[in-house]
């Protein structure tokens, strides 16, 4: 009988893995915040609910009552239809605005990007009430075309789906701005010089050269607006409802928050859908940007950004320049300032003016429900960045330098991207209402789910900063003996400032501006300046709304300009 021997090379070796302590204790940090709202919210659309908020039993009876609803059908068209139309006006404004800005030397065009950053400041719902004003029947807008046809009733109807879309498509316009500015400063204009100076106008150049040559931007950019305003919430809440236009985010809030008793069931089935539609948007949109080296035009032979000369028409494009940000941002704020210093909501005229007064603001400033509110949404957005900010960081310190399964604390930071907002919300107050302790209807739960939510746009603030930081000073400070989290803190963190300053400041302002996330999680003492807009506008306190709106515009825009000055003096911004 002969043994079978086997040499050392035969034998074949495991491989041992060392995973981090570190990355092991984020991961549960990540997956103990991100995994419960996600089951819940499953759980929520395949279960019965008891009167304690606990789950009976098993059904696809949601689900069905929802496929057999002809509402859903109606809802899902209105949402693709209010999303495209959006998207296209946004795109288009966006890009006039961006082509302007970085392809014409017209007089003041960088004065843009801190227009852009400004509208940072302006709460959606606000900027979603002041076009109501404007647009509305007694708007200037309508008494404008009645004075010019003649009209007797009013002409244009702003509480319908053309409506809804030219207000969420202006509010794009920063958005799509910034993203196209950055597509054109990464695309080289010398094909463009080679084209008008082979006899093509400029029109002809933008169709046949400029846009060809940023097409994989354009269309990433279509898809991310169309994404976004199929998750919006502020515009259907306050326009579509209004004009009987149900859209899925606002079916998901009629079904949890305007139904008695709160139909969770329904609700969950609304969100797991939505959930699905824009998880494949958000694939598709990820192979477009994955494609984007295919239109690569920038390389090491003597690239540099250029101007075109536009000669007299420079001013033309200077009172378009001019055009595009009044009605972004003038209008909208020069109309809640006007109305904060008026004593009633009315029709527009010469009259108006000589009732001025400043009641409203005393309202606002004076002790009571309007102080409390200011400072629960600053506490809200201070902590929400704290948290977010440094966790982040070292997150993506920790999966830029390749430390073993790292890589799973970029997925799951990313994973909150496919929530919508009004998804998110439902998602933990599900996990709220079922802990053992009081915890709904708290500040503190809206700062939880807010750092869920924003921990994203933390991990690519922090993992764009990493990346231009060399490793070499890191293997220095390990050489000499000090440990890992001694290395993050002492040498990755000072140089990481920049981004972190950026990052916060940009956290803060997503924060504090939001309102479909703590709609259905605030409480009597957890009053947040976005939530009291939206019920202000619902109560027809229209001129407190308007005041406390100022109010707050105006703290925030210090705060934009901070971070307009921080992303410009490390170059964020080219401004």
């Amino acid at each position: 009988m002969k043994t079978l021997q086997l040499s050392a090379a035969t034998v074949p070796t495991v491989r041992k893995i060392n995973f981090s302590p570190v990355v092991l204790i984020l991961a549960a940090i990540l997956l103990v915040l991100i995994i419960p709202p996600a089951a819940y919210l499953v759980a929520s659309s395949l279960y019965t609910t008891n009167f304690d908020g606990s789950f009976d039993q098993f059904t696809f009876q949601f689900f069905a009552d929802l496929l057999r609803n002809p509402y859903f059908l109606r809802s899902l068209v209105h949402t693709a239809v209010y999303s495209l139309g959006s998207g296209c006006v946004g795109i288009v404004l966006g890009t006039v605005l961006a082509i302007i800005v970085e392809r014409t030397n017209t007089p003041g065009r960088k004065y843009a990007f801190l227009g852009a950053v400004i509208s940072l400041a302006i709460p959606h719902v606000l900027y979603t009430v002041a076009w109501l004003m404007i647009l509305g029947k007694s708007g200037p807008f309508n008494q404008m075309l009645k004075a010019m046809f003649g009209a007797s009733a009013p002409t244009f109807d702003v509480y319908s789906l053309p409506g809804m879309i030219l207000i969420e498509g202006v509010g794009f316009v920063p958005l799509t701005f910034l993203m196209m500015s950055a597509v054109l400063r990464s695309t080289d204009a010398a094909f463009e010089e080679a084209s008008m100076m082979s006899g093509a106008g400029p029109i002809a150049t933008f169709w046949k050269i400029t846009l060809r040559m940023g097409m994989p931007g354009v269309l990433a950019l279509l898809l991310l607006s169309f994404i976004r305003a199929f998750e919006s919430f502020e515009v259907p809440a306050i326009v579509g409802l209004a004009g009987n236009i149900e859209v899925l985010s606002t079916s998901i809030y009629q079904s949890s928050r305007a139904t008695t008793p709160p139909n969770f069931g329904q609700a969950g089935a609304y969100s797991v859908c939505l959930l699905a539609f824009l998880a494949c948007l958000l694939y598709f949109y990820g192979r477009l940007s994955r494609h984007a080296h295919r239109y690569q035009t920038i390389t090491g032979k003597g690239y540099r950004p250029r101007v075109i000369d536009l000669g007299r028409g420079r001013y033309v494009s200077m009172l378009a320049l001019v055009a595009i940000l009044l009605l972004v941002i003038g209008l909208p704020l020069a109309i809640i300032v006007f109305v904060s210093f008026q004593p009633f909501f009315g029709s527009f005229s010469i009259a108006s003016l000589s009732r001025w007064t400043l009641k409203n603001y005393a309202t606002v400033i004076g002790p009571g429900f309007f102080r409390s509110t200011l400072v629960n949404t600053l506490v809200l957005g201070t902590i929400t960045a704290s948290l977010v900010v440094p966790f982040t960081a070292l997150c993506a310190w920790l999966a830029v330098r390749r430390k073993p399964a790292a890589w799973v604390l970029d997925q799951l930071a990313t994973a909150p991207l496919t929530f919508p907002s009004i998804v998110m919300g439902v998602a933990f107050l599900q996990v709220f209402v079922n802990l053992p302790f009081p915890f709904y209807g708290t500040l503190s739960s809206v700062i939880v789910a807010s750092a869920v939510a924003y921990l994203p746009y933390g991990m690519r603030y922090a993992y764009a900063g990493v990346l231009q930081i060399h490793s070499d000073l890191e293997e220095a400070s390990t050489a000499s003996g000090a440990p890992q989290m001694q290395t993050f803190i002492k040498i990755v963190l000072p140089l990481l400032s920049a981004s972190m300053i950026s990052c916060w400041l940009f956290v803060f302002l997503l924060a504090v501006r939001a309102m479909s996330l703590p709609l259905l999680l605030v409480g009597p003492g957890s009053s947040l300046v976005a939530v009291s807009l939206f019920d202000l506008w619902q109560n027809g306190q229209v001129t407190e709304l308007a005041a406390m709106g100022t109010v707050w515009v105006a703290l925030m825009t210090c705060v934009s300009g901070c971070f307009y000055l921080v992303a410009r003096r490390y170059r964020i911004l080219t401004a």
